[in-house]
């Protein structure tokens, strides 16, 4: 088997937006805002955070933080585009955020003990701020300690922050030549010995520029495009990380919005591709996400406790009736204190795919999930490689117990052997939920 690669866009159980990837102990963990279904707007209420180790599968770690974090701003739909950096032990989310009056952008900063959270509000009032255009912070700590922080649209500026993070000395600077094609979403970082400014460019539509520089606060040249203008995405957001040998950007496009309705709503999607640098530091241009991906960096282990919204991919097998667009909504997560975050609004013919499941060559006896809530009819069909791949087992699950009750269901496997990708495909009544689920693991 082809080893697998990321699913473009690599989140579908929610619309997401504005990725900023953060890596840390070995985990690759993606903060994002967060579209509304209903959203025709920007209608963001929260941050979301999910993590990843071989970059196809990603598990969803819930809601990291809200406009509720900062109780002394308005409780408006502006979860606007994060960032996430840790020094000493600390995690600091930085985010634009709104107050009442005019001007009414300003930049807030949580902070929290762990990457998940949650984050609490740092200062209780803004770190920078109000002005107009005081959107997408984005933080980077220098080799010599020194941190700074650059944002806006359609100007670009910076501070340098104080060891605390939560406070900053010196001026708020303008850059005097903002880079060729910006218009927002910066992100800034430093590899061999070079800054780099990578941004969204000039609307409408946005692709993803860069540029670089000797010095941490410029000059900036422009270099060109990392992916260019396209019709597909009329915004962008782009998050650069090096993980594991390979260097990665992460943007978003609104190709679910339009697997759904032709009609243009701010509903976003995640994606992620793989790149090289070129010899001299620079950036490839990439074209668009229907060109380049990134490949899934080992295998996952099945034979300890996975969380059930450990997912490549989601959708739902269509019927013959079913609207000719090229994907339907899957299952989706939920959160509470008791059980974490859990897989929810599994529905008839909805299915989950995880890749690159590596059985071995003896291969897996048994097949045990963590469910509540299910339906008497509730059935899942465990197959290889493909929706209507190999059946390697069926789990009847029956009614479930009380509601709220988890219970491991059992159930044998046979030809589970080698590296796979597992396909959970869900069976029962019409269109009504068939149960939740919570983690799965096999068993030799």
């Amino acid at each position: 088997m082809a080893p697998a690669r990321a699913e473009n866009p690599i989140i579908q159980t929610r619309f997401t937006a504005d990725p900023a990837p953060l890596v840390h102990d070995g985990v690759v963990y993606l903060y994002t805002g967060h579209d509304e279904d209903d959203a025709d707007g920007f209608k963001m209420l929260d941050w979301r955070l999910y993590s990843s180790t071989d970059m196809a599968n990603w598990t969803d770690r819930g809601v990291v933080a809200s406009v509720k974090t900062f109780p002394w701003a308005t409780q408006t739909n502006d979860a606007w585009a994060p960032q996430v950096v840790v020094r000493d032990g600390k995690f600091y989310l930085y985010a634009p955020i709104t107050v009442a009056g005019s001007p009414r952008n300003v930049i807030a900063v949580a902070v929290a003990d762990n990457p998940a959270g949650p984050f609490r509000d740092a200062l209780g009032k803004p770190l920078i701020g109000p002005s107009d255009g005081n959107i997408d912070p984005t933080v980077w700590v220098d080799d010599d300690g020194q941190a700074y922080l650059y944002w806006g649209n359609p100007n670009l500026w910076y501070v340098k922050l104080n060891r605390d993070m939560v406070s900053y000395s010196g001026p708020i600077t303008k850059v005097d030549s903002t880079p060729a094609d910006y218009q927002e979403g910066p992100w800034f970082y430093k590899r061999g010995g070079r800054y780099y400014m990578a941004y969204a460019s000039a609307c409408c539509p946005e692709g993803m520029g860069y540029a670089m520089s000797d010095k941490p606060t410029g000059p900036w040249t422009y270099k060109g495009p990392i992916m260019e203008h396209d019709q597909r995405s009329t915004g962008n957001h782009p998050g650069i990380i090096d993980y594991k040998g390979g260097s990665y950007v992460f943007g978003f496009h609104y190709e679910l919005n339009f697997a759904l309705t032709p009609v243009h709503h701010e509903r976003r999607s995640v994606s992620v591709a793989k790149f090289d640098y070129n010899a001299d530091g620079t950036i490839p241009n990439l074209g668009w996400w229907d060109k380049t991906s990134a490949p899934q960096i080992g295998t996952l282990n099945p034979y300890e406790r996975v969380e059930a919204e450990t997912i490549a991919w989601t959708s739902r097998l269509k019927r013959d009736r079913d609207r000719p667009y090229a994907w339907a909504p899957g299952v989706t997560t939920a959160q509470d204190d008791r059980t974490g975050v859990y897989v929810t609004r599994v529905t008839d013919r909805s299915y989950v795919k995880v890749a690159g499941v590596a059985f071995g060559q003896a291969g897996a006896k048994a097949f045990v999930a963590r469910i509540a809530n299910a339906a008497p009819d509730a059935r899942m069909e465990l197959r290889l490689d493909g929706v209507d791949g190999p059946m390697i087992g069926a789990l009847a699950v029956g009614a479930a117990g009380a509601q709220g009750s988890w219970r491991e269901w059992t159930v044998p496997v046979s030809g589970a052997t080698g590296t796979r990708d597992l396909y959970m495909v869900f069976k029962g009544g019409q269109d009504r939920p068939l149960l939740d689920f919570d983690s799965w693991r096999f068993t030799r």
